[in-house]
Order: structure tokens, then C-alpha cells, then sequence
């Protein structure tokens, strides 16, 4: 096994972990996740062609180039797909474009640029006083399979875990409430053999402490995202945290409140991205209601020890986009708002500012670059401008971040929440009804009397009444933010309003179903997680 010896660079860079990122800073980011093949090219191009399986040119220096795109939507962090060498070839399930299929921690993927590039890369999101999360794959190295069990490995391939020693005994995982199983066995052997690492081993533990040490310092890694979580074992996940010594969100995919939360009441993981939400969220938007979401909102707030530390989303590379189970644009800005304004570290994945549709992997990762970055689609000015209400918000008062939503009314057809403080709270509303919904009206406390409020998404004013209630006029399934007018100085946001009045809607309608489609989408997105 390699002996790892920081250079002098890494020594050096050491010295200056106290001053990376901290849990509490890492709660007030918002974070755009990048798979760097398919953000951005270096050569500029916005035409050339992608087949999805197969690598499609995105670097590192592309992104470089169009840090403005994502800081414009008001992003302070990027999340960036694994950075080592992976194994080369095309498999019958593609190539490794995502970068999931490790082979050799302790060396660059020259595929997406030089180690000069991804420190540049570091150095230029700094300069702009923005953080970079990493993301790491801690559980398995992969090699080309043929799919033939048991998997034949050349474990001498691999670097620096190159004997068989250092992996479990082939079993295919097959039951997921059975952590003997699902820690011990290896992943999906369709195509490529996912080698599943003894991580409770101590060579092979002290090894990934060191390396991941070495890593974050090397790059100026402010964060990680720790690639499949849930399948190592429990003792290998918090002294690996301390050693990256950086805010870490460790993927444990789960929907159940136990199995989630206690990751943070062990102390194994500081935050997890919120799968928890993840798929009450989208059953309220594929003809479900809101009443399960808010449910497990509740059960996650008593349940885990700090809801603020997880990372809230509704699309990432391993899942069917959303639109893939309902194409209608205004049910993805009810989810991206409040995917954008909840409790936790909202998460959006490339691609979703610009409505893509991509169903199972790899129809998910489409190259951004052919939508031509435009600023002005409707997801990406919705995405800047709730992005600015939060961090107003957070600007004006320090409790914002770690203040519970309240919820302020829930049903079948609605969620509204109201976050933050009096004096700086945003109460946002979101619904089902979709653009054919039929135009209302209903009341909404949330407010002190006779406040003056504003209704960013549509620029529209309103005036609460002598109980602090103001009325909200829905049509055409529109989620709306409001604010106190008082506070919307110096934002950019709603130079000119005008009062808010009913709505006047051609179709009226309550559209939900796709519940079979949506099953379908996400089943066949879970078929391919693990592929990468």
C-alpha cells in the first residue's frame, strides 16, 4: 500500500484548516451541484454533441469560465463530481464520465484537467467568496466487468488498495434494511464491479483518513459530499470527517426518519442531503398531497439533532429529473422555491434552472452547455431572485438560518411556511395546482398588523389586516414569497410593484396524477444509482 507523505504544499495548506468552513457557515451557503463532463467545455462551445453514455468534454477550466452563470443565481457554493483517476474503457453500461469509478485516489482525472486547474478552480471561487464542496467516493474502486459472477478483479489495478485483502468477499447487496448487507456486500454488478472496501479495517481506514487529509489540502476543499455513506460502516464515517477536517454531507438514501437521523445522533455524519423530503416532496407534486411532507418535517426536526445541516433538493445525477414525470413548468417552480426557501441547505442540480427532463441515468446528465447558459429562462431568474430574499434574510438577522419554518397552512393542494424572525421572516406558499389551476383566494397569518408586504415572484403588494392576515390570490399554480416591503431595500428585487388582486385564469383545473409515471421514473432511477 502507498505510504502517504504530504508534500510541503499539503503541509502548509495543513496549517490552514481552522480557518476552512464551518458547520455553521456551510448552513447559510446554497450550493449548485456540478458533474463536471456536462457543465462546460474548455473550448466555449454551447453546440457540441453529447452521447450520453460516453464522455462529453466538460473540465474544469469550462467551469472556470462560467462561474458567473452560477454566482448570478446567487450560488456561495459549488459541488463538483469526484476529482481522481478513474478506470478508462466503455462498459456496457458507458464510460466513467461522472467520475464514480475510482481506480487511483492519489492521482488527478486527467479526463477533466490538470491539478493546476482544479486549483485555479479553488483559487477563483475564493476570490469570489465562494466554497468548494468535493465530492468522495469512500465505499468501492471499480473495474470493467463482464458481468459473469463472481466478478474476476486485477486488484493490482488499483491504487493504493491493490490486494484482495482490502475488499470484502463478493455478495451482491440485496437487502437494505440489513446493514451487515448493504455495508459489507457489493453494489449493482451490472457492467463494472464496484470493489466494496473493508473500510473497518484498519489499514485500509487510516489510509482513507490520510488520503482525504492530503486531498482537502492539496485543493483548498472547503466541504465533501461522501458518495454512498450508508455502505460503509458506522465506526469508519466520524474520524473521517476529522480528518478531512471539513463540513461533510455523507449520502445515506433513505426515506425512513430512523435510519436518517441517526447519523447525526451517533455523531457519524455532520448532514446528509434530505432524502427524508426528497420523496414526500415529490408525491405531493405527482398526486399526492402536503399533509405526508409537513408529517415528516415534524418527525425530522425531533428526530434528527440539526435539520439546518441537511441539504435540501429535489433533483440530483442519480434520480429521474423532474419534469421526466411532469413537464409543467410551474409545478417545477413550486418545488424549486421551496426546495430554495425550507429549513436546511438548498441543493440544485445543473440543469434544473433551465427545466431540463432527463428521466433515468444517463438521460439525466444532459450537457448544460447546449441550453447556452441563459440567464433569462424562467427556473434561473425564479432561482435568482428566492435566492435573494434568502440571503436578505439572512442579512438581516443572524437567527434566520437556524429558525424553524412555522407552518402556516397545509392540505391537499397547499404548503405554506413562514422563516425567520418577526421583523425579517419570509412566508412563502407552494402548490399543486399546476398552470391549469383555477384562480382564488384565501387568508394567511404570518404577518403583524397593518404591515406593508410584497410579493417578489410577482412583484405585487399587499396590506395585512388588523390580525396580522394578508389575502393571497392564486391562479394558474403560482408559488409565491412574501416580504416585508420595508426590507426589500438595496435587494434589487421588485423595483416597481403594484397591488395584488385576483387572479383571472382561462382554465380551471386541479391538475395532479402521474403517480404511476412518477413510480415508474423513480424506480427506474434507483435501478441506476449505483452505477454511479
Amino acid at each position: 500500500m502507498r505510504s502517504s507523505v504530504l508534500n510541503i504544499a499539503a503541509a502548509l495548506a495543513l496549517a490552514g484548516l481552522s480557518s476552512a468552513a464551518n458547520i455553521t457557515e456551510w448552513k447559510s451557503q446554497a450550493i449548485y451541484q456540478v458533474l463536471i463532463d456536462r457543465f462546460a467545455r474548455t473550448d466555449g462551445s454551447t453546440t457540441a454533441p453529447c452521447e450520453l453514455s460516453k464522455f462529453c468534454g466538460g473540465t474544469w477550466a469550462g467551469l472556470i469560465k462560467h462561474l458567473d452563470y452560477i454566482q448570478d443565481m446567487g450560488f456561495t457554493a459549488i459541488q463538483i463530481s469526484p476529482v481522481v483517476e478513474n478506470m478508462e474503457g466503455e462498459t456496457s453500461v458507458g464510460e466513467p464520465y461522472h467520475g464514480y469509478w475510482t481506480q487511483n485516489m492519489y492521482a488527478i482525472n486527467k479526463r477533466f484537467g490538470t491539478e493546476k486547474d482544479l486549483k485555479e478552480l479553488s483559487d477563483e471561487l475564493h476570490k469570489r467568496g465562494m466554497l468548494l464542496m468535493v465530492d468522495v467516493v469512500v465505499n468501492h474502486m471499480a473495474q470493467k466487468f463482464d458481468n459473469v459472477i463472481p466478478p474476476k478483479v486485477d486488484y493490482t489495478k488499483f491504487k493504493p488498495f491493490n490486494k484482495p485483502e482490502y475488499y470484502h468477499k463478493y455478495c451482491n447487496v440485496t437487502e437494505w434494511r440489513v446493514p451487515e448487507n448493504y455495508q459489507e456486500c457489493w453494489l449493482y454488478p451490472f457492467g463494472i464491479a464496484l470493489a466494496d472496501l473493508k473500510t473497518e479495517d484498519t489499514a485500509v481506514s487510516k489510509e482513507m483518513n490520510e488520503w482525504v487529509k492530503e486531498l482537502v489540502a492539496n485543493y483548498s476543499i472547503d466541504g465533501l459530499r461522501i458518495d454512498a455513506a450508508k455502505h460503509v460502516n458506522d465506526e469508519f464515517l466520524a474520524p473521517f470527517v476529522e480528518a478531512a477536517g471539513v463540513f461533510s454531507l455523507g449520502e445515506v438514501l433513505t426515506g425512513e426518519i430512523p435510519d436518517m437521523c441517526r447519523y447525526q445522533t451517533k455523531n457519524l455524519l455532520p448532514g446528509m442531503p434530505n432524502y427524508l423530503e426528497y420523496f414526500k416532496l415529490n408525491e405531493a407534486f405527482n398526486g399526492g398531497g402536503f399533509e405526508k411532507l409537513a408529517d415528516i418535517r415534524n418527525g425530522a426536526a425531533s428526530g434528527c439533532t440539526d435539520v439546518f445541516a441537511l441539504g435540501a433538493f429535489s433533483e440530483n445525477h442519480d434520480l429521474p429529473r423532474f419534469p421526466s414525470m411532469n413537464n409543467d413548468v410551474m409545478l417545477a417552480k413550486n418545488m424549486m422555491t421551496y426546495v430554495l426557501l425550507t429549513d436546511g441547505i438548498p441543493t440544485i442540480y445543473q440543469g434544473q434552472e433551465q427545466h431540463f427532463n432527463g428521466s433515468e441515468t444517463p438521460h439525466n446528465r444532459e450537457p448544460v452547455w447546449q441550453a447556452g447558459y441563459d440567464k433569462t429562462a424562467p427556473l434561473y431568474v425564479l432561482t435568482a431572485n428566492a435566492l435573494k430574499v434568502r440571503k436578505n434574510a439572512q442579512k438581516l438577522s443572524a437567527e434566520y438560518t437556524e429558525s424553524p419554518a412555522e407552518t402556516l397552512k397545509v392540505d391537499g393542494n397547499h404548503l405554506c411556511l413562514k422563516k425567520g424572525p418577526s421583523g425579517s421572516a419570509v412566508v412563502f406558499c407552494v402548490t399543486n395546482k399546476s398552470s391549469s389551476g383555477d384562480a382564488y383566494a384565501y387568508d394567511l397569518r404570518g404577518f403583524e398588523p397593518n404591515d406593508e408586504v410584497v410579493e417578489v415572484l410577482g412583484c405585487k403588494t399587499v396590506t395585512a389586516d388588523a390580525t396580522g392576515s394578508i389575502q393571497v390570490y392564486n391562479g394558474g399554480g403560482e408559488p409565491k414569497v412574501y416580504v416585508l416591503a420595508s426590507n426589500l431595500k438595496d435587494t434589487g428585487l421588485c423595483p416597481k410593484t403594484e397591488p395584488d388582486a385576483p387572479k383571472e385564469v382561462k382554465n380551471s383545473g386541479n391538475v395532479l396524477g402521474m403517480t404511476s409515471k412518477m413510480a415508474l421514473a423513480v424506480a427506474a432511477g434507483w435501478l441506476a444509482v449505483f452505477l454511479a
